[in-house]
Parts: structure tokens; sequence; C-alpha cells
């Protein structure tokens, strides 16, 4: 009984202590911050992906005296961009004898750096070229748009050495 009542002294000794090391715990389990979730890069967020759509970019027909463009967009998360499609041109000046190549346009795609370039007339790349055609499919694979949109320029230029107005019938779609 003695060493029940030396253990029992013994408890209420260091019940204070106990008691306090436990509300120590328990406030500070209840005060810690909730750690926020990690900062996830952009390129690894998943949106909703554009894949599975088509967009018409172009359907119809222009004259084109030296350089027409058209402005699209590609939305975000496209994986796999392709511009597909068609053009033709030709000359419509009655009663001028023209040979197969005086409706020739070059075609251009172009991104908004390069588009920016050649208005400013500094030569450089594009994304896709075809020089003087007056009849072509048009089959291009563009670089995804990962997390935002991208602006491209479809460009149509008369060629040197032929007539001065050509007429462009285009159909182009874009897929994504």
């Amino acid at each position: 009984m003695i060493a029940g009542a030396r253990i029992r002294q013994e408890w209420i000794r260091r019940r204070p202590a106990i008691l306090l090391i436990c509300a120590l715990a328990f406030a500070f389990a209840a005060c810690e911050k909730k750690k926020s979730p990690e900062e996830v890069a952009p390129l690894d967020r998943v949106g909703s992906s554009a894949s599975g759509t088509s967009l018409a970019i172009l359907h119809k027909t222009f004259t084109v005296r030296t350089t027409v463009a058209f402005p699209f967009e590609i939305p975000e998360h496209a994986p796999v961009p392709h511009l597909r499609g068609n053009f033709k041109s030709f000359v419509t000046k009655v009663g001028i004898h023209s040979d197969e190549h005086s409706a020739d346009v070059d075609f251009l795609v172009l991104n908004e750096d390069q588009y920016a370039n050649f208005a400013a007339g500094t030569p450089g790349d594009s994304v896709f070229s075809l020089d003087a055609s007056h009849d072509q499919a048009v089959d291009v694979n563009l670089p995804p748009s990962f997390n935002q949109g991208a602006k491209y320029y479809l460009v149509f230029r008369n060629t040197p050495g032929g007539d001065t107005r050509k007429t462009v019938q285009a159909d182009l779609t874009a897929d994504f």
C-alpha cells in the first residue's frame, strides 16, 4: 500500500506537467497551418483539351494584288494542331493570254513573330511555305499550343512575273 501511495503522490506531483505537455501538443496540432499544395508548373496543368475539334479557317474567294493575310488562332491545349485544305489561284482578266504560271501565288503560314518580321519587310523563317503555285493541297502540322493559344497568319503573296491581280479560292481548316 505504501508503494501505491507513493505512485499516487508522484502522479499528483507530476500531473500539472503532464497536463501541460498534453495541452501544448493539442494546441500545436490545432494551430498548425495546413500546408499549401505544391506549386504546379503551367505545362503540368491539365486543362480542357481542344482535341477532336475542327475550325474553318478560310473558306472564301478573294483578290491578291500584292499580299493578303488572314489571322487565325489555335486554342490552348491543342496537342497536335493540323492545317489542311487547298487553294487555287487564277487570272480573271478577259482577253489576256496567260501561261500556266501567270496565276501563281506564294503561300506562307507564319506565327506572330514571323508575321511581324514579314510585315516590317525583314526576311525570315516561316512555319510553312509554298512558292509559286496556283493549285495546291495544304497539309501542315503546327506546334502544340500547351497552356496558351497561339496566333498564326495565312499569307498569300503575288509572285513576280505573273499578272498583277490574281483571284484565289481557298478552303482551309484546322483540326485539333
